[in-house]
């Protein structure tokens, strides 16, 4: 008998925000799906009930339109590729066979114009989201954002590996690839032509701003890894998940890996907060709009998750908070007993 996870509610300090056109940017990815012919039609109806407009609106709340809706459009194919190839797909369990098939997509991403795949939805949707792209991105946002999107599929590529053998990864195998599994990465690059900037080489290579990307996937991962467990664990298929990875590693209830994946959360958001404002006092007004939108991003996540009838499943109803608080569970300045991510909390003042 599976058992009911109820998810307490979620330390998060940062505050909420959408476009204001978030209902109309919703109808309008609805019909991008239906136009592109996005899944099967069973999983485009799903999707297109999932609010993913309002996901793309708060990740940008004062963006420019268009952006927010081509990252909507993006975030339903980014779904489209994960529910329909890997998840639910025949190629979920076929790692060589998934990875030709994406490398064909990056192909077409990276070059738009070539005369291949013009039958497949999925390779006409990214040439379309990669032409829009480029009529607001700069040559090297749009080269950043094919190579998140190479990182992505070879992360979704190393899950279908485990998914072939129903093998569960070690904790610190499983953390280096949920940081991109998620495609938060994929999402990054709009961070900065969806407010019309770019930032210099030396601003976004610096350290401390790699460190705290990384810990904006790390937060988005574990929040969806916890609100997203009922409905996996009844989904009848194989899954990746950070409870299910404690729990196989440290011999683990499910309740306890719960409450040890939420200490984990805020032990990294709270050394965000501190090296976010170590950052501020040096940075230009664009590197902080750049680091603010990893907050945004952050807490659009954990609104839409506790929103979304793809998480709150409403035939079987999950075990979801509807608010958040200001305490976190474990303010710990330690490292994370995890090697791949250890070396963030050298960032801090000794």
């Amino acid at each position: 008998m599976t058992q009911r996870l109820t998810v307490p509610s979620l330390y998060s300090p940062f505050t909420p925000a959408i476009h204001p056109l978030h209902a109309v940017i919703d109808r309008r990815t609805a019909g991008w799906a239906e136009k592109f012919d996005i899944g099967s039609r069973e999983l485009r109806s799903r999707l297109v009930t999932h609010e993913i407009g309002t996901f793309a609106s708060r990740i940008l709340p004062e963006g420019n339109e268009d952006v927010v809706g081509i990252l909507s459009d993006l975030v339903l194919w980014l779904f489209g590729v994960d529910d329909g190839h890997c998840e639910e797909g025949e190629l979920g369990g076929e790692p060589g066979d998934l990875v030709a098939e994406l490398s064909r997509l990056t192909w077409i991403a990276q070059n738009p114009d070539v005369p291949m795949m013009h039958d497949d939805p999925l390779a006409e949707g990214v040439r379309d989201l990669r032409r829009r792209i480029s009529l607001h991105a700069t040559p090297s946002q749009v080269a950043c954002w094919v190579t998140a999107l190479r990182e992505y599929f070879m992360s979704v590529v190393w899950e279908a590996a485990h998914r072939r053998s129903g093998s569960v990864p070690s904790l610190n195998d499983y953390t280096l690839k949920r940081l991109y599994t998620g495609a938060a990465n994929v999402v990054l690059p709009m961070m900065e032509f969806g407010y019309g900037y770019e930032l210099r080489q030396e601003e976004r290579n610096d350290v401390r701003v790699r460190a705290l990307a990384e810990m904006t996937y790390f937060v988005i991962g574990w929040d969806n890894d916890i609100f997203s467990f009922h409905k996996e664990s009844r989904g009848g298929r194989y899954y990746l998940n950070v409870l299910k990875v404690l729990q196989h590693e440290f011999d683990m209830t499910t309740d306890e890996a719960l409450h040890a994946a939420i200490a984990q959360r805020d032990r990294v958001t709270t050394l965000f907060l501190a090296v976010r404002d170590q950052l501020y006092p040096t940075a230009g007004p664009e590197l902080r709009q750049y680091v603010d939108s990893f907050a945004a991003c952050i807490r659009a996540t954990q609104d839409w998750c506790v929103s979304s009838v793809r998480y709150t499943t409403p035939d079987d109803p999950a075990g979801l908070p509807f608010a958040f608080h200001d305490r976190p569970t474990d303010t710990s300045n330690e490292p994370l007993p995890i090697p791949a991510v250890a070396w963030w909390w050298d960032l801090l003042p000794a």
